[in-house]
């Protein structure tokens, strides 16, 4: 007898995959338009500068920052190249090993992303947010970070 994993799903555990499969490729696309449009800041930029933001010193290793934002560290770099043309990212070397490399948010940066923020905003409430009672988030928010922790372990 296959296992409880194995076992084919039901017909509410089928569409609850499908529809949060097509969340997943939808919504990035939505915000993306959105703040692209409202604030010429497409979310692969955006995305970057708002981790900065929140980070210590407004700067993480270029690892980390790629983790946060769910790239791969070669595709950071070419993110980050494109934020230092602009003059919104400094990137350094790391004074911890001399090896790797820092990004750090410059003050023009900063402005760059306090401007794009009002479209964000307006972008996630009105695709995501507004869609789930407050009571319902904190319930929800922990089911994702769990699911999040899980999916990165291997099974």
């Amino acid at each position: 007898m296959p296992s409880a994993q194995q076992q084919p799903l039901t017909a509410s555990e089928e569409a609850f995959v499908r529809e949060l499969s097509r969340v997943m490729q939808e919504l990035p696309r939505a915000v993306d338009a959105d703040i692209l449009r409202e604030a010429e800041l497409p979310l692969s930029e955006y995305t970057p500068l708002m981790h900065l933001s929140e980070a210590p010193d407004q700067a993480m290793r270029m690892s980390e920052l790629a983790a946060a934002c769910s790239l791969s560290l070669s595709g950071m770099t070419r993110v980050v190249t494109r934020l230092e043309k602009q003059g919104w990212v400094e990137r350094t070397k790391s004074t911890q090993d001399g090896r790797g490399w820092n990004a750090a948010l410059t003050e023009l940066g900063l402005q760059r992303l306090e401007r794009a923020w009002p479209a964000f905003l307006v972008s996630v409430r009105h695709h995501l947010v507004d869609h789930f009672a407050d009571h319902d988030l904190p319930r929800l928010t922990a089911a994702l970070r769990h699911v999040a922790a899980t999916g990165a372990e291997p099974h």
